[in-house]
């Protein structure tokens, strides 16, 4: 068999499934990976609809995944044939001044796996050798282990937010970042918690999960906040209400542009700090991967098959999906 079946972009809105060849014969420092699940990220979608990340068509989207090496190129040094991967989704220059000083989250010309080259959603993928990590439980479940890219961007968020012990700290966004990050900070230690979002299913799947106390966006004012909705007017919302010397870590990826109260910003001393993916935040991930298996595997759906895939992204968009985390198996 030469062919296997794939999803890819084709432009903003256009996502097919189509056959396409089988990766094979990796060159020296690539590996050919066997998908075993991948998970449909907030990226995935924000590029469907504005096509901000597009720079080639037609795509494999497919950034968050597992998988089985099964063949490696001569000059692989660090992996072997049959070992269990997950995917590093930066692709970085390694050289510049970002990736030389330990930043390579913010690389001069970075790019990620599914956009500048192919990605998960197909059977099988070829990748160079630094665009993965061996999976540290090696028995661990394909659902849980796809979710290592995720966990690794909210916590992310979580150390750029640096919380403190015994200071509330509000979520807003109940969705993979969001449930992921107050997983994260149940697990350290902090809060209490506060997690408010528009979907009442998956806010309650959060507060069951963490111990979350769900609140509306409108009564938000602890002093530490984690962003991940994406949303210019929550985002205004929220920083309209923090307290005084408090900090907003933003990580969800916004679709408009919008208004902000810079002069609250200046006369509170309120803190508004990005989160650009993860820097070596992947490695902590990939052990915390067990640990956490039993929340993570509650907040998946049960996978879809890549035929599923449109109507999925399409439920997603519309903000209907009554699960937290869309998994797909591929094969």
């Amino acid at each position: 068999m030469n062919t296997m079946q794939a999803v890819r972009l084709h432009g903003i809105g256009d996502l097919r499934v189509e056959t396409v060849e089988i990766p094979r014969n990796p060159r020296p420092d690539e590996i050919i990976v066997a998908v075993e699940a991948a998970g449909i990220c907030g990226s995935d979608l924000h590029n469907f609809r504005t096509g901000m990340w597009m720079s080639r068509t037609p795509s494999i989207p497919g950034h968050e995944f597992v998988g089985r090496i099964v063949a490696a190129g001569s000059a692989v040094a660090t992996l072997v044939e049959g070992e269990r991967v997950i995917a590093d989704s930066r692709v970085t220059c390694g050289t510049c001044d970002m990736c030389s000083g330990g930043r390579s989250n913010l690389c001069r010309s970075i790019g990620y796996v599914g956009e500048v080259i192919d990605g998960g959603f197909a059977p099988f993928v070829r990748l160079r050798e630094r665009q993965v990590l061996r999976l540290a439980d090696q028995a661990l479940s394909p659902t849980v282990a796809a979710m290592a890219e995720p966990l690794a961007v909210a916590l992310h968020a979580v150390n750029r937010l640096a919380p403190r012990h015994g200071e509330p700290i509000a979520i807003t966004g109940a969705g993979p970042i969001g449930a992921m990050a107050a997983l994260l900070l149940k697990h350290q230690g902090f809060g209490p918690l506060l997690i408010a979002d528009r979907n009442s299913d998956r806010r309650a799947s959060v507060t069951r999960l963490t111990g979350a106390e769900p609140v509306e966006v409108t009564g938000i004012q602890a002093p530490l906040l984690c962003e991940t909705t994406g949303s210019a007017s929550v985002l205004a919302a929220v920083l309209a209400q923090m307290p005084a010397g408090g900090r907003i870590a933003s990580v969800g990826i916004f679709h408009e542009r919008g208004d902000l109260d810079l002069n609250r910003i200046v006369e509170g001393e309120i803190e508004l700090v990005g989160c650009a993916a993860f820097s070596d935040e992947l490695h902590i991930a990939n052990e915390l991967l067990t640990p956490l298996s039993s929340q993570l595997s509650q907040l998946a759906s049960e996978p879809i098959a890549l035929s599923e895939v449109p109507a999925a992204y399409a439920q997603l968009v519309q903000g209907q999906a009554p699960h937290i985390k869309t998994i797909i198996v591929p094969a």
